[in-house]
This record gives C-alpha cells, sequence and structure tokens, in this order.
C-alpha cells in the first residue's frame, strides 16, 4: 500500500525536480496549482517506482494525477501501483487531468474504462514567442491596447518581483481591490488565494514581474517553470489602466519565456469573460485534460449466477445460509489458510448479519463475487473471485467446511468458477495462491491452474483464456 504525505509549503520542494523536467504542459503539473487550490484538490503525494504519484480528494472522492517519472521513472510500475493501491482500500482507480500523449497508454491498458474530455477544464497553450512579439495581423488588436498604454503611462517598466518587494505588491492589492469588479464567491476566493501565492516567492520556485510606474504597481504576474512550459498561475492589472493587461503578459512572456517553447495560462473555469479573453490571445493548443475512471468486469455483472456442476450448485448467499456462512467464516483453525484477517475491518457490528452484508457490498461496489458452494442445497463453502487488478486479472479463493473435507468438493466448485470467469465473465485471467505449507490447496490448485511462480510464503497458481 502506498503511503502519501499532504502537500504543504514546507514539503512542496519534493515535487519540483519532477515538475522541473515535466513534459505534460499541464497546469495542474505545478507545484503553484498544488499550493493554490489545496484546499479544493486536498493534494497528497509520495515517490514510487521513480516517479511522483500525486493523490488528490475532490469532493470526497480520489483521484490521481498521471505518474510524472523522474531520470530513472518506470510510469507502468507506477500505475501498477497505484491500481493496487485502489484495490486494497475497495476504491477504483481514477486518473484525472491526464495529458493527451499519455491516453492511447492507458485506453489500450483498461478493458473497462469511461473517459472524459470536458471542454471547460482545457487549458490555453500559447507559443511563448506569440505572446512576447504580437507580431503580425492577427494581433494588431494587442498591439494597439499597448501603444495606447505605452502613451497613457510612458513610465511604466516592466520590474522583476521577490519577496523584498512585499511593500509593492501589498499596495498593487489594495489599489485592485478598490476596482475590482467582480462579487462572486469564486472570483474572491480566487483573488485570495492569488495574494497568498505572492507570499511564497521566497521559495525560487516561482517567477513574477510587474508593470511599475511613479513608485506603484499596475500588473503583475506569478508564473513557474516546469520543462518546457511557462505556467502563468497569475495574472492582474488594474482595470483603470487600459492596455496594461496586453502589455504585462507580453512582457512577462518576454522576460520569463525565454528557452521555453509554452506559456500555459490555465483553464476558463467556466468563465464567459475569461473565456473569450484567452481566446482572444489566439492559443495555439487548447491542453486536452483527460479524466480516465476504471471499473473491472463486475460492472457488468447484474446478478450472481448460477452454476452447474455434477455433484454442486453455486449461487449467491441468502439470508438461510447465514449460519452456515458464519461457522465458515468464524472457523480460525480452518482460516488460518484463508489469508485474512476479519477482526481487522470488523467495527463491533451484529456479527450475525456482518459477513453475509460484507458479502452483498463487496459486489455492490464490483469489489468481488461471492459464490455459496450448495450439496443438496447446502451451504458447505464459498468460492470468491476478488482482487479485480483492473486489467482483466482477477483472484479465485474457495473454502470448504471442515466436515464436507476430503471429497474433492472444493476442486469442482473451483474448476467450475474459474471456468464462469474466464469464458462467461470474460476475465483474461484467473490467478490463486495457496501457502507452501497447505498441500491440500496446492494439490487442488495444481489440478485447475499452472504453477506460475513463488516467494518464502505462497506458490502462485494462473489460468488463462
Amino acid at each position: 500500500m502506498l503511503t502519501f504525505e499532504k502537500v504543504t509549503a514546507e514539503n512542496a520542494q519534493r515535487l519540483r525536480p519532477y515538475y522541473d523536467r515535466c513534459v505534460y504542459r499541464l497546469c495542474e503539473y505545478s507545484v503553484g496549482v498544488k499550493l493554490m487550490w489545496a484546499e479544493h484538490l486536498h493534494p497528497s503525494f509520495c515517490e514510487a517506482a521513480g516517479c511522483l504519484i500525486v493523490r488528490n480528494n475532490i469532493e470526497g472522492e480520489w483521484c490521481f494525477d498521471f505518474p510524472v517519472p523522474g531520470p530513472e521513472g518506470d510510469v507502468d510500475k507506477a500505475l501498477e501501483l497505484i491500481e493496487r493501491d485502489c484495490t486494497e482500500k475497495g476504491i477504483r482507480p481514477v486518473l484525472s487531468v491526464v495529458p493527451e500523449q499519455e491516453a492511447g497508454r492507458l485506453a489500450l491498458r483498461y478493458p473497462y474504462v469511461k473517459i472524459y474530455n470536458e471542454r471547460v477544464w482545457m487549458d490555453y497553450l500559447y507559443q511563448t514567442e506569440d505572446l512576447a512579439r504580437f507580431a503580425g495581423r492577427r494581433y494588431s488588436g494587442q498591439r494597439n491596447h499597448i501603444n495606447k498604454f505605452k502613451k497613457l503611462y510612458p513610465q511604466a517598466q516592466f520590474v522583476p518581483l521577490t519577496q523584498k518587494d512585499d511593500v509593492l505588491i501589498e499596495g498593487f492589492w489594495r489599489d485592485y481591490e478598490a476596482e475590482f469588479e467582480k462579487d462572486s464567491a469564486m472570483a474572491k476566493k480566487e483573488l485570495s488565494l492569488a495574494k497568498g501565492m505572492f507570499r511564497l516567492l521566497g521559495t525560487g520556485w516561482f517567477v513574477a514581474g510587474g508593470l511599475l510606474c511613479d513608485g506603484r504597481l499596475l500588473a503583475l504576474s506569478l508564473g513557474e517553470r516546469c520543462g518546457n512550459t511557462l505556467q502563468v498561475h497569475i495574472e492582474k492589472a488594474l482595470y483603470s489602466c487600459e492596455g496594461a493587461y496586453p502589455a504585462m503578459v507580453q512582457t512577462f512572456a518576454a522576460h520569463y519565456g525565454e528557452n521555453v517553447q509554452w506559456a500555459n495560462r490555465e483553464d476558463d473555469a467556466r468563465d464567459k469573460g475569461l473565456r473569450t479573453s484567452k481566446l482572444q490571445y489566439l492559443p495555439a493548443e487548447l491542453g486536452s485534460k483527460l479524466r480516465f475512471e476504471v471499473d473491472n468486469e463486475l460492472e457488468h455483472l447484474p446478478r450472481i449466477p448460477t452454476l452447474q456442476t455434477p455433484r454442486l450448485t453455486l449461487d449467491a448467499l441468502n439470508e438461510e445460509d447465514w449460519q452456515a456462512y458464519n461457522a465458515l467464516c468464524l472457523d480460525e483453525e480452518r482460516n488460518r489458510w484463508w489469508g485474512y484477517d476479519w477482526k481487522k475491518d470488523w467495527k463491533g457490528e451484529n456479527l450475525e448479519e456482518y459477513f453475509l452484508d460484507v458479502t452483498r457490498e463487496d459486489f455492490r461496489r464490483h469489489l468481488a463475487v461471492n459464490f455459496a458452494i450448495r450439496l443438496d442445497g447446502r451451504c458447505i463453502g464459498e468460492a470468491v473471485l476478488y482482487n479485480f487488478d483492473w486489467r482483466g486479472g482477477a483472484e479465485l479463493g474457495c473454502r470448504i467446511a471442515p466436515e464436507y473435507a476430503g471429497h474433492g468438493y472444493g476442486t469442482e466448485a473451483f474448476a467450475a468458477a474459474a471456468e464462469w470467469a474466464l469464458y462467461k465473465l470474460y476475465v483474461a485471467r484467473v490467478v490463486a495462491k495457496c501457502f507452501k505449507e497447505n498441500e491440500a490447496s496446492c494439490k487442488m490448485l495444481s489440478s485447475c491452474m499452472r504453477k506460475s511462480g513463488e516467494d518464502e510464503t505462497y506458490f502462485y497458481f494462473e489460468k488463462l483464456v
């Protein structure tokens, strides 16, 4: 299981080496967005497989950024770790803000996945040179505004800003708020967050600049270099200073965009005016942020089917099974080979109903299928298909009540469940494991599957389509 650490201003320097060389171009792959929107994203991170893995919690839902590799990073391994972590936590993998160039990798990786690409979240990507020069007829409007600004404010000049300029910056915010026109809660929140970001200039992660005229700032901007992209997190100009905004855009790109191909001015967050403004600067591309909601084969299984073997019936557990099923689940001596301690998850609920309730909830959440194994209508054991790996594989386990052991019922039920999983549920592979000391299970699995490996504790088996 992965161990995550909350992203804070104190530990964000550990993210920077990954974002420094990141080629994804999207604004979420930056320290600035993680910190500025921390209350919305609730980002946390870990380093694994040579990659940065970021997990967000947005309105109670876990979702992951696409892994950002370091120099020796293994993205496929990082994805596998995310999948395994989700399986262990009983949640489905959701990968959000996936860059377009990685979409094919994920589409081929997952047999069952929903893909979303909402226009509202697309980033506005510009050639840095275009913003720095505003050359050609298509930018005549911006040049006209800038020329007017220069006539009105001939003394104005671009200046880099550092933490030592806090008096100047605070003065700008006072002037800006005095003429701030937007009264929505979102706009006010964004303004508050923007002000907070300038307090982090001393970290060295961000670059900032402003248009200074007669001792006060008329506009300012803050960004972050990530790979070949200048992420422009904040752009503000006084409404009363005509032409200050395009002048700020141009001078910021010219000063900090040297040797950087792309400038990302982020998304428009559903704001009509912001969309119009960003389109007027003629983006070279709209950066897609794809969302992959991964599911497994159980998504298409409305109910647990009935399987028939020469001696047995496999079907859904029901209320009449609770006594026999509880006895099976509570048989500690028998279940020492099961490899799962139910006491870790039990929270003191009614034990009579607990085990049946767990099986139903797991099926509802597409986590497992629990078959009752019946002999002459009586529940004598269970076969469980679980640990779906999101890539076409699932694990199968089987246990038989001790009074029915030694008659081959486990082998018969296991083979039937495996056959159903492969040819009716359409998983690509069924895997199983047993403790090395469990000779009976090893013999049963060897008769149904091929051995695929071992470690200090288990023998591993698999069956493929």
